[in-house]
């Protein structure tokens, strides 16, 4: 287990949204969140107090979080002296990069001498079925995105919260480093080799009553050329009842590819609905979630208005405004 609470590593983030580990355990899990560490150059800020690792361990934090998810997940040399030095200064590590603890033999060596722990939590720890397709019981939620980092896991746990608030059955399933760190379980689905990545969907969904709901954390987007593929096996690992789109409007491109823009929220219900109906044909999209975090509170409001005249479905911020209208719009069908 990984021990709590942490201090939260923002290292040189280049923007906010590079923070989105951190940003995740801080706005879900903040009593685990004593503070934030950043280096300089860093252009990510929590609103957490700023600490280095002395003030941090005295404030209680007993495990460092790597809160940055950088293209590739690597750790950099930069890092690695921070690193070293928390494990000295009696921290365990934590992480969700490709890039794993355990393969630095420097990290390995100063954990050992200094009794401290690596956790990878990127790292499948199940041998995984490949997928069967069989229909299971109970009923599943997916949140699909026009691109990468649009809300689909705050929208799944938004929504996993309201249900419990209501006295309804409900599962929040991680699939990232992120959700696994916040709830201590889930699949690391981008780490899964390929062909077990919709079994292992299938295994972190399985057979429940039949008024319980999985509400899925997503991933990736089926428009964005480097991450299609982990959406592809939630949409047909997780056989989803339900579908909420997710998109982010203030982007201008895609995340990581600057000669892509994004999909209309048409293009994507027309995607990745009939990609649903392969493993469940009742499948029906039911609302969509618009982060609106860049937006005034009038032009958020404004923009929430127009999408759900446009399409039809009720539109809401989840985390500004309250998932209770996806809520409701799951015991519609």
């Amino acid at each position: 287990m990984i021990q709590t609470p942490y201090l939260l590593f923002l290292g040189d983030a280049p923007d906010q949204l590079a923070a989105k580990v951190a940003q995740g355990i801080k706005d879900w899990r903040p009593e685990n969140a004593v503070g934030q560490f950043r280096m300089e150059g860093c252009k990510a800020d929590l609103g957490l107090e700023d600490m280095d690792l002395v003030e941090a361990r005295e404030a209680g934090a007993k495990t460092l979080v790597i809160g940055v998810a950088n293209r590739g997940g690597v750790i950099s040399p930069e890092w690695k002296k921070v690193l070293v030095m928390a494990l000295e200064e009696g921290f365990d590590l934590a992480s969700g990069l490709h890039n794993l603890l355990r393969d630095e033999p420097d990290l390995v060596a100063v954990a050992e001498a200094c009794g401290r722990e690596l956790h990878d939590v990127r790292v499948p720890e199940v041998k995984y079925p490949i997928a069967n397709g069989k229909k299971r019981t109970g009923k599943r939620c997916l949140a699909v995105g026009t691109d990468c980092s649009v809300g689909k896991m705050y929208t799944a746990l938004a929504m996993d919260a309201e249900m419990k608030k209501r006295g309804l059955k409900s599962s929040f399933r991680a699939t990232g480093q992120t959700g696994i760190l916040i709830t201590g379980d889930g699949v690391p689905l981008d780490a899964v080799i390929a062909d077990f990545m919709a079994g292992s969907i299938e295994w972190l969904t399985p057979d429940n009553d039949n008024d319980h709901w999985d509400m899925i954390e997503g991933q990736g987007s089926l428009f964005h050329v480097s991450y299609s593929g982990v959406t592809m096996a939630l949409i047909h690992g997780g056989q989803p009842d339900a579908l909420i789109l997710c998109h982010e409007p203030t982007r201008e491109t895609m995340r990581g590819l600057p000669e892509y823009t994004l999909p209309t929220l048409e293009e994507l219900r027309d995607m990745a609905l009939p990609l649903a109906k392969v493993a469940n044909p009742a499948c029906q999209v039911v609302g969509i979630s618009i982060n609106t975090q860049h937006m005034s509170e009038e032009d958020a409001l404004s923009y929430l208005a127009e999408v759900e005249k446009r399409i039809g479905l009720p539109a809401v911020d989840p985390f500004r405004q309250g998932a209770g209208r996806l809520v409701e719009a799951l015991d519609a069908i």
